[in-house]
Order: structure tokens, then C-alpha cells, then sequence
């Protein structure tokens, strides 16, 4: 009687999404687990009591909101690495531990991103989430994929995809005109180790880029739902895109959830022997599958209106999102440059960032699919001051006083010893090193002082 809500085909399809998956969260929790006490603890940049205060459960539901404390947070985190661990064999669990698992790792890492304010206001936290909820009702290898739930994978994977492409061609010229990474590769928020070499590609080679990508992005994505082998080679297709994505940048883990998803397009017969799903999960499935076409009116209507708006969650749950990046694409790349001093006289020393670019000869790092979240805040301060409102006056007062827990977020201290007197701000303008410039100066990035972007202060002018 439910055949039809079966997909054995897409036995090894489950198999490399639900991995995946359990791959994406466990670097979701360990990012948190890391760096929550600097960003977010109770003596942090933008403190979580704080705004559980005047946020309230139902604007924010959170597990938090019953208590919190930093020793509570880094159980969470905990426990979903744990979780995550175990995620990675609960193909051999039973139906009722499975859902029971893949549940718990949804609602802690929901009630992560409730609270995480600005540091988790990032398309991929609910792209990982709405992933996340879909792949509670997967089910394990005991039973065969359920169809409903791939379909709405993948059509999660449209709305990632299309989404993105629509607000390329609607947003910046250099789209449509396709000159668009005559720029990007140099002023992406996270450049990697090849990302220099992109950059200095022939330009004919950059259209082409843009060309294929519009075709990813625009075209692609309706041959997901052709038949087979259509919609497994439209699979292929976007996964081949994102590792070029993944060579020539750092975005977190949005390249990895992408490629994730796109294997849910993907039918490769295995030949084995799985069960129908029981009647009651059969009947959860079609329950699901109706919600989320009610949910999928939002998203819709967004990508449809003239007023497309990018990384949009509908509903506190971050279920029918709708996604896209880049788009504009800034021309000049512009760096916030964090400085400190020993005393009036003194030179003045850099603060090294883990991943965004500061001393010229530092090569780029790799970073993605783990997640520097104050590294990629400092990259939209450098777009307007206004990004950093709610946490820049902090992060000048915890640097005056040496806090060991907001230091942790940096690669490099110069004031080991006692914390500097004084701390400022520089803007600079960054590019890329020509051929001729690397081997003459081995640097990386030519630099060029712009101005003041924070003058210098004391802990007296800032109390």
C-alpha cells in the first residue's frame, strides 16, 4: 500500500546526505563550543543574559531561556558533539532512536542559533537547520528512503540555488555583464590559499566563470526534479560547482551543506534489501510534506517578488527559508586593522585575526568549512560601521583589559605580558600582489593606509 513512498534507489543518496550532515553539525558545535565564552558567554562581546532579558521565548525559543549559565552552554555544545559523533552510525539504530537523535541535534543547535545574535546571522545556520529538521524523518537503513522527504530536499536545494542566481541577475550589474570576478575572488570575506591565484586568471576565463555559474545556478537547478539520470548528472553538476567554491574561498560550511544536498537528486541503485516504511512514519512523512508546502509560500513569493531579499528566515524555526548571496559585489577590498600600544610614546603593534587578512605576507588560510565568526563580522565592519554597533566597543574594552577569553578568538597577541595602554583602529585598502610583486617582496597583499577607523582610546575614555 505505501510502495509508492519508498525510494530504494536512493539507498546510498540517504547515506551521503545523513553523514554529511552529521559532519556539518559536529563543526557546528565544536565552532560554538570554541568560541562561544569570547562572543557570546556571560562576560562576552554581545553577553547571552543580556539579551535573554529584553528577548523573549517567543521571539527566541531556546533552551537557554530556562537557564543559562557558560558552564550550561558548553554542556549543549557537548552534547551535540557527542551527538554528532553518534549520527554518523545511526544508519544501524532502530526508526524511534533515529528520530529520537537527529531531534535532539536540531533542537540544540536551534536553541545555539536563537541566541547567537549577530554572530549566527548567517544563511548557512539556517540552511543547516531546515536541513537538519528534514533528515529527523529519513529514516535509517532499516527502511527505504522515504520519497517525500528526498523531494523536499532537493527542493530545498532549488530554493539554495535558484534563489542565489535570481538575486545575482536582479542585483549588481557585473552580473549581467559578467565581470563580476574581475572583483570577487579579491574582496570576499574570507580569501583562501588559492583564492590570489584566482584572482589573477585571464579575465575571459572570469566571464566564463560567471557564465557557468548563472547555468548552475539559474538552469540547473529545475533539471533536479527531471527524471533519472537527468536530475542525478543536474546533482553532479551543482556538487562539482561547489568544490570549485571550496578551492577558491572560505564560506563556513555553505559549500559543504550544498554539496550535501545535492546528493539527494542522486539515484545510484546499490541493490539492498530494505523495508517498506510502517504505515504511522508513511503518514508523518505526507503530514511533513504538507507543512512545508505551506511554509514554501514565503520563500516563494520572495524569489517571485521584485523585491528579493537574501537569507531570510520566515519563522523563529528556520524551516521554508529563503537563501542567496553576492548580490552586489564590492569592488575595493577595505580591512579594519586592530592596533594597540604600550604607552603614549610606543609603537604601535597589530592584533592578528585568525582568518581575515591582516599582515601582507601572511598567506591566506584555510579555514571552511569551520567558521570564524569574528573574523567574518570584521569583514562587514569594513563595509559600513554600523556592522559593528552591538560589539565593537567591547571587543576595544576587552583587548584594553587582556581578556583571556575574547584573545582566544585572535591568532596573534602582541601584549603577552600586560595589556596595552591604548587601542586603534586603521583602515586600509588590501589587493592582491601582482606576479612581479610576490617574487620581489614575497608578500601576499599590498596595503595602503586610508585613514582612522577607530581613534585611539583608553579604558578611561571608554568608561
Amino acid at each position: 500500500m505505501w510502495d509508492w513512498a519508498a525510494a530504494p534507489d536512493y539507498w546510498a543518496a540517504r547515506f551521503a546526505v545523513t553523514h554529511l550532515l552529521a559532519i556539518t553539525y559536529l563543526l557546528g558545535f565544536v565552532s560554538a563550543l570554541r568560541q562561544f565564552r569570547g562572543l557570546l558567554g556571560e562576560r562576552g562581546l554581545t553577553p547571552i543574559p543580556r539579551f535573554l532579558a529584553r528577548v523573549p521565548f517567543r521571539d527566541s525559543p531556546s533552551l537557554f531561556h530556562l537557564h543559562y549559565s557558560d558552564r550550561f552552554f558548553a554542556g549543549v555544545c557537548w552534547v551535540g558533539v557527542v551527538g554528532s559523533a553518534l549520527a554518523l552510525v545511526a544508519d544501524l539504530a532502530p526508526l524511534w532512536a533515529w528520530l529520537a537523535l537527529w531531534t535532539l541535534l536540531w533542537l540544540l543547535y536551534l536553541s545555539i542559533v536563537n541566541v547567537g545574535q549577530v554572530w549566527y546571522a548567517f544563511g548557512w545556520e539556517s540552511l543547516l537547520l531546515e536541513a537538519g529538521f528534514l533528515t529527523i524523518f529519513l529514516g535509517p537503513a532499516e527502511i527505504a528512503p522515504p520519497t517525500l522527504v528526498l523531494w523536499l530536499l532537493t527542493w530545498l536545494l532549488f530554493r539554495v540555488e535558484f534563489g542565489a542566481g535570481l538575486i545575482k541577475m536582479r542585483g549588481d550589474a557585473c552580473w549581467r555583464d559578467l565581470t563580476a570576478l574581475y572583483y570577487h575572488h579579491e574582496t570576499q570575506p574570507m580569501p583562501g590559499p588559492l583564492s590570489r591565484w584566482f584572482h589573477r586568471l585571464p579575465r575571459p576565463l572570469h566571464k566564463v566563470e560567471v557564465l557557468a555559474n548563472h547555468v548552475t545556478q539559474l538552469v540547473v537547478p529545475f533539471l533536479l526534479f527531471a527524471p533519472q539520470p537527468v536530475a542525478t548528472g543536474a546533482g553532479l553538476v551543482v556538487a562539482v560547482t561547489q568544490g570549485w567554491l571550496m578551492l577558491s574561498g572560505n564560506f563556513a560550511w555553505l559549500n559543504l551543506l550544498t554539496t550535501t544536498l545535492a546528493f539527494s537528486a542522486m539515484a545510484i541503485p546499490v541493490g539492498l534489501p530494505v523495508a517498506g516504511l510502517p504505515p504511522w512514519f508513511a503518514v508523518l512523512v505526507v503530514l511533513l510534506t504538507a507543512v512545508f508546502a505551506v511554509l514554501s509560500y514565503w520563500p516563494v513569493r520572495n524569489m517571485l517578488g521584485k523585491r528579493q531579499v537574501m537569507n531570510r528566515s520566515f519563522n523563529k524555526l528556520h524551516l521554508g527559508n529563503t537563501y542567496g548571496a553576492f548580490g552586489s559585489i564590492t569592488r575595493t577590498r577595505y580591512e579594519v586593522v586592530v592596533e594597540g600600544a604600550a604607552d603614549f610614546d610606543a609603537e604601535w603593534r597589530e592584533y592578528g585575526f585568525k582568518g581575515k587578512p591582516g599582515d601582507p605576507h601572511r598567506r591566506p588560510p584555510q579555514v571552511a568549512p569551520y567558521h570564524l565568526r569574528l573574523d567574518w563580522l570584521m569583514w562587514f565592519l569594513a563595509l559600513s560601521p554600523s556592522y559593528g554597533r552591538a560589539w565593537l566597543p567591547a571587543l576595544v574594552e576587552a583587548l584594553l583589559r587582556n581578556d583571556e577569553q575574547v584573545l582566544r578568538l585572535l591568532r596573534h597577541n602582541p601584549f603577552p605580558d600586560r595589556p596595552p595602554l591604548l587601542v586603534r583602529a586603521e583602515f586600509y585598502r588590501y589587493r592582491f600582489t601582482t606576479r612581479a610583486e610576490r617574487r620581489e617582496t614575497g608578500a601576499y597583499w599590498v596595503r595602503t593606509r586610508v585613514g582612522d577607523f577607530v581613534p585611539p582610546l583608553t579604558l578611561e575614555d571608554l568608561t
